[in-house]
This record gives structure tokens, C-alpha cells and sequence, in this order.
């Protein structure tokens, strides 16, 4: 009875999408990410209100962005080095130590110049552990799996970050302050992070994922010259980019336009950035589903560059000319949070585009991932003084509809369709001979 009930179990997670052994990866994952996301909402007004220019909290947030991309893109050759358990391992302890001298050099004192150190350093941090779990995906989950796989991924990241971590912001602020949220931040980090690493046993994980013959310098070197070996990986690196630079800007200038011109509080733009991508992480599952029946490319460009095209300037227009009017600006906002998720079958389409080297093609797109993070807030340093918020949003829409045109280039050649049959069939035919062995003991 017991084994009849594991293997029901087995199969509908199974059936949901999640490969059954990196379950309790996915549950460490989204924990992690609502500790990241918590100050998501809230560090840019916080620092204004001590004082700090908002120029000061764009470029502190641009530079921290620069470090994410770095180690977005460590994160692949990183993992095929060492393998991703332990490149995961050094992205949690990395977060951990300098988020604790963000908080007591630089955030308690109002010292500008640690904030920038301390913070900077802690943006290597999660790329390694979110990224690293991600090639971990890649190496362990069946190419079929993979649009859905990647789906629940990017459910259980921006679940956290930060859908999660603003909605429980907003309930901790009024409670015990903005500092003692900033500090259960640390806490729910830390426990994600162990759940994670703890817990997930699938061997894979803790395995070097390269050839035995490939030196750490060749690793390293693949993972940029991948670019120019198969273009199709920058061009999704770029529209990656794309994808979630908006959501970076939107993180500096829309608690001002929310506050001061929309009129709401600081706890109804948390929630409302919750509602934002509670709608994300509902849309992500679904475009892995949707990618699966309709192939990943219309997805991107339809519901992804051309969606956001439009969805982006609705989120500023329609609350800005209908203010103090919540369910409205969450209904603009449940658009917008479709429309980027709808980018999340890149993710499952680059390691099939390539098959051979998966680590360093999701490294690519890792690197655009963490670039999205300081090409954003940048958009607003540069242009913002020039043609205000407006001016931002105008340049977003523009380039949302730029990667969808980019995204019709990104094509799975019939050779790596070939090696990925090939593959596929010699593991199934390996485990159907291991189980045939141990019948037979």
C-alpha cells in the first residue's frame, strides 16, 4: 500500500512537471528568493528617506547589477567545473556574510560607500546559487521535461523575488520596522538555502559536469566563445536581457510614481508589486505548459515582446490617469507580470538548441539575466533626466518589441534534434538494461 502511494506521488509530480528528485531544490529555491526579494520593494524608498539622492540609489543599484550579471554567467562553467551543489553552496554563504556587513556597516550607520561594497559583493551571491540550480535542472531533467521544468524554476524565483518577499514585507514593516525586515531576510535565505542543499540527494548535483580533459581555462573560455561558435545563444542572451530590465527599472522609479503621483501607500505598492508577480509566477508555470503545445518561440515573441510591448505602458498610463484606484492598477499590473513570463521558455529552449554544451548556453542566458538587472535601473540613470518617466517606459516598450523580432532567429537545427534523440535513447536504453540486471539478481 505504502509503495502504491509513493508512486502515485512520484507520478503527479511527475505528471506537474517537477523532476521528482530536485523536488525539494525547488522548495529551497523559493524560499531563497522571498529572503532576496523582500527589500525588493522597499530599499529604494528606504534610502531616500535617509537621505540618499535617488542618483545614488540608481547607480548603488546598477552596480549591483554589474556583479549579478558576472556571476549569472560564473554560474555555468562554475557548475560544469565543480558541479552545482557546491557552486549553490558558495552562493549561499556569499549572500549571507555580506548581507550581514550591508546591514551593519553600511544600511545602520547610513554609510554610502559600504552600502555600495557590501552590497555589490552580495550580488554575487544568489546568481550562483539560483543559476547553479538551474544548469543543475538542465543536467538532470529529461529534454520533454524541460519546458515545464523550467517553468516551475522561474515559479519558484520570481515567486520569491519578489512576489513573496514585497507581500512579506508589507506585513513585517508595520510590525517590527524596516531594519528587523531587512534582518528576516537573512533568516529566510539561510533556511531556503539548507532545505535546498540538504535535502536534494540526485546525484548529478554534486558531479563535474565537463569532460574529465576540459581544463578550468577551456571552461571558462567556452562559456564566452559559445557566443560566436552559435550565435543563436546570443541572441538569446539579448532578449533576456530584455526580458526582465523593465522589472529592474520599475524597482527605482514606480514607488515614487505609485506613491506621490497614484497616491497609494508604501504598503499598497508592495502589494500591488505582489499582485504584479503573483501574476508572473501563475503565467510562468503556464507559458512552460503552453511552449510545450505551441513551441517556445511563439510564446516569446507573441505573449513575451510584443505582450510587453503594450502591457508596459498600460502599467504607467491607466493608474497614472485613474489614481487611488488599486484594482485597476492591479489589473494593469497582472498584464504586465504575463507578459514577462512569458519569456520563460528560453530557458528550456537553449539547452536544445545546444545539446552538447548546456551549462554554457545557460550561462549566456544567465549572463542576460543578471545584465537585466543593471541594464534597467542604467535605462533610468541615463534617460530619466532627459524625457522623465515617460521616456522610460517608451524606450522599454521599443525594445520589448525588438526581441520579439530577435526571437524568431532562435531555431533548434535538425543535428542538435539528432544528439538530443540520440542521447535521450541511450539513457533510457541504459536504464532499462540496469533494471533488467537487478531483476535478474
Amino acid at each position: 500500500m505504502q509503495t502504491e502511494t509513493q508512486q502515485e506521488t512520484q507520478s503527479f509530480i511527475d505528471r506537474i512537471g517537477i523532476p521528482r528528485p530536485l523536488l525539494w531544490g525547488f522548495v529551497g529555491l523559493l524560499l531563497f528568493m522571498i529572503g532576496d526579494g523582500v527589500e525588493a520593494g522597499y530599499l529604494a524608498p528606504y534610502l531616500e528617506s535617509q537621505g540618499q539622492s535617488s542618483t545614488h540609489v540608481a547607480l548603488l543599484f546598477t552596480i549591483y547589477g554589474v556583479a549579478v550579471s558576472i556571476s549569472s554567467w560564473l554560474s555555468g562553467p562554475l557548475s560544469d567545473m565543480w558541479g552545482p551543489k557546491k557552486v549553490m553552496w558558495i552562493g549561499l554563504w556569499i549572500w549571507g556574510v555580506f548581507e550581514v556587513l550591508f546591514l551593519v556597516l553600511g544600511l545602520q550607520p547610513n554609510n554610502y560607500s559600504m552600502m555600495m561594497l557590501a552590497y555589490t559583493a552580495r550580488g554575487l551571491g544568489y546568481p550562483l546559487f539560483a543559476y547553479g540550480f538551474l544548469v543543475w535542472i538542465a543536467a538532470a531533467t529529461p529534454a520533454r521535461q524541460l519546458g515545464s521544468a523550467a517553468g516551475w524554476f522561474w515559479f519558484a524565483f520570481s515567486g520569491g523575488l519578489p512576489t513573496l518577499g514585497s507581500l512579506f514585507a508589507s506585513f513585517a514593516i508595520p510590525r517590527i520596522g524596516e531594519m528587523g525586515t531587512f534582518w528576516s531576510s537573512l533568516g529566510l535565505v539561510m533556511a531556503g538555502g539548507l532545505v535546498a542543499l540538504l535535502c536534494t540527494r540526485e546525484p548529478r548535483g554534486t558531479q563535474r559536469l565537463s569532460a574529465p580533459d576540459v581544463t578550468f581555462k577551456q571552461a571558462m573560455f567556452g562559456s564566452i566563445s559559445i557566443i560566436w561558435r552559435e550565435p543563436k545563444t546570443l541572441i538569446a542572451g539579448l532578449v533576456r536581457t530584455i526580458n526582465t530590465s523593465s522589472e529592474y527599472a520599475f524597482l527605482v522609479i514606480m514607488p515614487g510614481v505609485f506613491t506621490k503621483i497614484v497616491g497609494f501607500s508604501l504598503e499598497q505598492w508592495l502589494q500591488l508589486l505582489s499582485i504584479v508577480f503573483l501574476s508572473n509566477i501563475i503565467f510562468n508555470l503556464l507559458s512552460g505548459l503552453l511552449s510545450d503545445r505551441f513551441g517556445p518561440r511563439a510564446v516569446v515573441a507573441v505573449g513575451g515582446g510584443l505582450g510587453a510591448a503594450i502591457c508596459v505602458p498600460l502599467f504607467y498610463y491607466v493608474p497614472v490617469a485613474m489614481p487611488h484606484n488599486f484594482p485597476i492598477a492591479a489589473a494593469m499590473g497582472v498584464l504586465y507580470g504575463a507578459s514577462l513570463a512569458a519569456f520563460v521558455p528560453l530557458s528550456g529552449l537553449m539547452p536544445q538548441v545546444c545539446p552538447k554544451e548546456k551549462a554554457a548556453a545557460l550561462s549566456i542566458l544567465g549572463l542576460g539575466a543578471g545584465a537585466s538587472t543593471w541594464v534597467g535601473p542604467a535605462i533610468v540613470t541615463w534617460f530619466e533626466a532627459w524625457r522623465g518617466v515617460e521616456g522610460v517606459i517608451w524606450i522599454f516598450s521599443g525594445l520589448y518589441v525588438l526581441a520579439a523580432l530577435m526571437t524568431v532567429f532562435i531555431k533548434v537545427s535538425p543535428e542538435a534534434r539528432a544528439y538530443t534523440r540520440q542521447v535521450e535513447a541511450n539513457s533510457q536504453a541504459d536504464r532499462e538494461a540496469a533494471m533488467h540486471a537487478v531483476g535478474n539478481q
